[in-house]
């Protein structure tokens, strides 16, 4: 009875309680919506500045990256509200496509040439950097030692993104690129180790080496074989399976999978992602098609522009100006060890590389920009770090000098060391194109005013037969000045052929998509016209038919001797221009680098033509090379200018020539 009556007491308690249970799930599901949606909304604004920003910035002819953080600077001017993120945010949403999108596209055969500066630059540049950094702080600032390290390993990151994009805008030498990006790419992984141990010092005040050696092994050398067994376990299952789709969303996973899977057992997770996009880019395009290539570009290319676009505008964003003002001197301080610790770290370990151009290293040195790292390792301090407050001033500070200082500079600097020039022939077609444009368009201007009534018939027959006159001159001496320069017909065939491919391209989606043929012969077109678009090199002496017929056939022959660091750069340049060339290994060389012959037959009228390509392609230039100083034993103490690169040619009259 007593029982049976506690049960009916509980019941109403029972069913109060789940009620209650209900309506606060509701609640709390309600909250989390409208987070969501807020956080949705958010994102589409700052969408849509970073779009406003990228065209504004492209006739401004600004960095992209510049103009996204001095936006977000202006809009904290219009808002009271101070923004916040985490470094958990920056490290685990926006860090892995950024580094994924750049180690993917670089190529095995290119970090190998430059390696060895590339991983000095990465780990001893790294150690140096912190210690010169750590020193000229404390003595500058009066920070403890320690924390001023802190502040060195987690200010020796670099992040080019905004040089990397300027670079490909101005046409800057690949390997220079591959440079910058390869140092960035290695040197996050180290500084974020460097970082980690230092913390770790600071924080219990002793410093073993032989357990600090230990741990920065570990934890560097375990993010790298997760991200090269990942990477290869990706390849291999994009190798097996035949969808772009699915291709894409391998990928994506093993961005954010790999960076996620070294945290969970504690070694570096930015070099987990950097193997990883390393080996897959090289490895897993063997086995897809070409339409897989063009979806799996693209969508890297969105992917690492739109967390760019945010990451660059959130930082002006969350940038507090007032704490800036107030610790103007720190940063200041901090600014000089940067550039002085990045001075004695380029000029220092460039010295040990035998061919890098001088006017490279002072790129390598101002090209050196912090960015998403830096301010991810300075807000995961721990809350009650000793001067921490500080050491965020000096690194949003030093974020913000190299972004719209250096980033704005590069440009005039890039131009003032001469290292874009551009070709006479280049700026003489442009003037010759533009004024043939601007005829035509003007003639068909004043023909729409003819059709409307606004111009009389009497005075259009006049001005038609000026404009046509003037029409037939300009375009013959277009004509003219292509044939003389058949590098700039390449170009200009080339850019046509994409753009009709991409019309092809259309055309089957259009027919497709209103049902004139079938899914199966749709994407057997399309990937016909995706392996023509990707098609790196287009020999338009045979789409042309030059080479064939009686007057066409060949009456001379060249024997090039060239250096072997050349032969890549010649190659595609005569493949380019219609020319075959046959490649014999040559014994000797110079500076112990081996040279190359080519062979290569003339077609009768194209014999002008060679010169100019191979004067391109194998241009001279100075490199530094170690010489001994008399009775020294050390092989590096003095470089030595010399002149290497050019060609040595040889022609010889053809008496017979046949085809079997």
């Amino acid at each position: 009875m007593v029982s049976k009556l506690k049960s009916r007491m509980l019941r109403p308690v029972l069913y109060l309680s789940n009620q209650n249970y209900n309506s606060l799930k509701e609640k709390k599901m309600e909250e989390i919506a409208g987070t969501i949606i807020e956080s949705e909304r958010a994102v589409i604004l700052l969408i849509l500045i970073a779009l406003f920003v990228s065209v504004l910035a492209k006739r401004l002819r600004l960095p992209y990256t510049v103009g996204l953080v001095i936006m977000g600077l202006g809009l904290t001017f219009f808002s009271s509200n101070k923004i916040e993120i985490s470094p958990e945010i920056i490290m685990g949403i926006f860090v892995p496509p950024l580094l994924f999108e750049a180690s993917f596209h670089i190529r095995f055969d290119e970090l190998r040439r430059d390696f060895g500066l590339i991983m000095l630059l990465a780990i001893p540049g790294v150690i140096m950097t912190t210690g010169l950094v750590g020193m000229a702080v404390q003595k500058g600032t009066g920070m403890e030692l320690p924390i001023a390290l802190v502040f060195g390993a987690l200010i020796a990151a670099t992040d080019p993104v905004a040089v990397v994009a300027l670079f490909k805008q101005l046409g800057v030498p690949k390997r220079l690129q591959i440079l910058l990006e390869g140092e960035s790419l290695f040197n996050d992984g180290t500084a974020i180790v460097m970082f980690g141990l230092m913390v770790d010092i600071a924080v219990k005040g002793e410093f073993v080496f032989t357990e600090s050696l230990y741990d920065f092994v570990r934890v560097a050398g375990g993010g790298v074989f997760v991200g090269v067994i990942l990477g290869f376990i990706a390849s291999q299952a994009i190798r097996r399976i035949h969808d772009p789709l699915v291709e894409t969303a391998i990928t994506t996973v093993l961005a954010f999978s790999a960076y996620l899977l070294a945290e969970d057992v504690h070694v570096s997770g930015v070099l987990a992602v950097v193997m990883a996009g390393i080996v897959s880019g090289n490895i897993g395009p063997r086995g897809m098609s070409p339409s897989t290539r063009i979806l799996l570009n693209n969508f890297w290319e969105y992917g690492a522009f739109l967390a760019n676009s945010l990451l660059f505008l959130i930082i002006g964003l969350t940038t507090d100006l007032q704490i800036l003002i107030e610790n103007w001197q720190a940063i200041a301080v901090a600014i000089l060890a940067i550039l002085g610790a990045r001075a004695v770290s380029i000029y220092g370990f460039s010295f040990f590389s035998r061919d890098i151009q001088h006017k490279w290293k002072h790129i390598l040195y101002w090209g050196g920009l912090r960015g998403a790292i830096v301010l991810a390792l300075a807000l995961s301090l721990p809350i009650g770090f000793p001067e921490r407050e500080r050491l965020l001033a000096m690194a949003f500070g030093v974020v913000l000098f190299t972004l719209l200082v250096q980033g704005f500079s590069m440009g005039y600097l890039v131009e003032k060391v001469g290292l874009v020039k551009r070709a006479e022939s280049h700026i003489e077609y442009e003037r010759r194109h533009a004024r043939f444009v601007s005829n035509r368009s003007a003639f068909e201007h004043l023909e729409e005013m003819s059709k409307e009534g606004l111009l009389s018939d009497h005075i259009w027959q006049h001005m038609k037969s000026i404009f046509q006159k003037r029409e037939n001159f300009l375009a013959h001496s277009l004509q003219d000045f292509l044939a003389k320069n058949p590098s700039l017909e390449i170009e200009e065939l080339d850019t046509a052929r994409d753009e009709a491919l991409r019309v092809q391209r259309s055309a089957l989606d259009t027919l497709f998509r209103d049902g004139v043929i079938s899914e199966d012969i749709h994407e057997e077109l399309i990937s016909e016209v995706d392996e023509a678009l990707t098609e790196e090199h287009v020999n338009w002496s045979q789409i042309l038919e030059i080479g064939s017929g009686e007057n066409a056939s060949i009456k001379k022959m060249i024997a090039v001797i060239i250096q072997e660091v050349d032969l890549e750069n010649a190659l595609k340049a005569l493949s380019r221009a219609g020319f075959g060339a046959d490649q014999l290994p040559s014994t000797g060389g110079f500076l112990n680098r081996r040279n190359i012959t080519l062979l290569i037959g003339i077609p009768e009228g194209r014999e002008a033509d060679i010169m100019p390509i191979l004067e391109h392609a194998c241009e001279r230039r100075v490199e530094h090379v170690r010489s001994p100083l008399k009775g020294s034993f050390l092989s590096f103490v003095r470089p030595v200018p010399v002149e290497v690169g050019g060609a040595t040619i040889f022609t010889f009259n053809i008496e017979a020539y046949h085809e079997f």
